[in-house]
């Protein structure tokens, strides 16, 4: 139950913050699409280039790891380098976002 005015200027703050929040996550979410993460394998056998909204922008294989009786190794050391790159896009919109939220891990916000 609300106390008066009081409480719904407070609640007036508190929505006007949120959309404040919402409109900053956006900016970085498109910034993030901007953002250029790379990934690697192999001692640099196998490359992978991400954006920060994880899309694989390149991938690049020295020639000298094709072997076509060893697929298997060459699929493993690109599966490497994609995870690779996945996981530091994904500590980069960890560290965007928790900018955002003040520094509060909010679940579901990364």
């Amino acid at each position: 139950m609300l106390g008066g005015l009081g409480d719904i200027t407070k609640i007036g703050a508190m929505l006007k913050q949120a959309m404040e929040m919402k409109s900053r996550i956006e900016e970085i979410k498109a910034g993030l699409a901007k953002e250029r993460i790379s990934g690697a394998s192999g001692g640099g056998m196998v490359t992978v280039e991400m954006s920060g909204d994880l899309e694989l922008l390149s991938l690049k294989i020295d020639p000298e790891v094709v072997n076509k009786d060893d697929v298997e190794m060459l699929e493993t050391l690109i599966r490497a380098a994609v995870n690779d790159a996945l996981t530091r896009a994904r500590e980069l919109v960890k560290q965007k976002m928790t900018e955002v939220a003040g520094g509060l891990d909010i679940p579901g916000l990364t």
